[in-house]
């Protein structure tokens, strides 16, 4: 006994040190687990609305399957945590308006091409073989709508490149119906590297 307090009631205030202990140590873990999950690699669950663009090249034109990242959310997560891509899908990232943007490649696992697109669907510039994972920004070196982002190597493979024109209603153009293209029995998947 410690200061004439009786053993039993010593015994009661240790058990709720303990747990007072206890609760602040998982208040403390929960958060640090939770990101932890995130940071390992598991997505979180943000859905993408579907659509296609065409991209019209001097030798022809090319269908895209794409994801399009238009809220905050969605352009923040991207392609992050994506495995693979398939040979003619994207994602076209919306900011509604011109202006210049920066994009980097944190947690995103494939290499790819980033085409910056201005405001009338011409291509202003691409960025080819963004290396996964790097923290490097890439810049759009010009006011720019929208970006599309591709497998790495497909903007050499299929000859796009600046000047060309994108068609897809936030251009103001329609792509068409999105049915397949004959190019696509042509074109093969760039390989990856490990």
């Amino acid at each position: 006994m410690t200061d004439g307090a009786p053993a039993g009631h010593l015994s009661e205030m240790a058990s709720l040190v303990g747990t007072r202990r206890l609760s602040r140590r998982l208040a403390l873990a929960v958060p640090l687990v939770l990101g932890a999950s995130i940071a390992g690699g598991q997505e979180p669950d943000i859905k993408f609305e579907r659509s296609c663009l065409v991209i019209v090249t001097a030798q022809r034109s090319i269908k895209f399957d794409i994801d399009m990242a238009t809220t905050e959310a969605q352009r923040e997560h991207g392609l992050m945590y994506r495995k693979q891509l398939g040979a003619y899908e994207g994602m076209l990232f919306d900011f509604f308006e011109e202006q210049p943007v920066t994009f980097w490649m944190k947690n995103t696992l494939i290499p790819l091409d980033m085409v910056f697109i201005a405001g009338d669907g011409t291509i202003r510039h691409v960025h080819a073989n963004a290396v996964p994972m790097s923290t490097d920004t890439i810049p759009s070196k010009a006011a720019v709508r929208a970006v599309l982002e591709i497998n790495g190597g497909t903007a050499r493979l299929l000859g796009i490149k600046p000047g060309d024109k994108v068609r897809h209603e936030i251009f103001g153009s329609a792509a068409g119906r999105c049915a397949s293209v004959s190019e696509r029995s042509s074109y093969r998947r760039p390989r990856q590297t490990a």
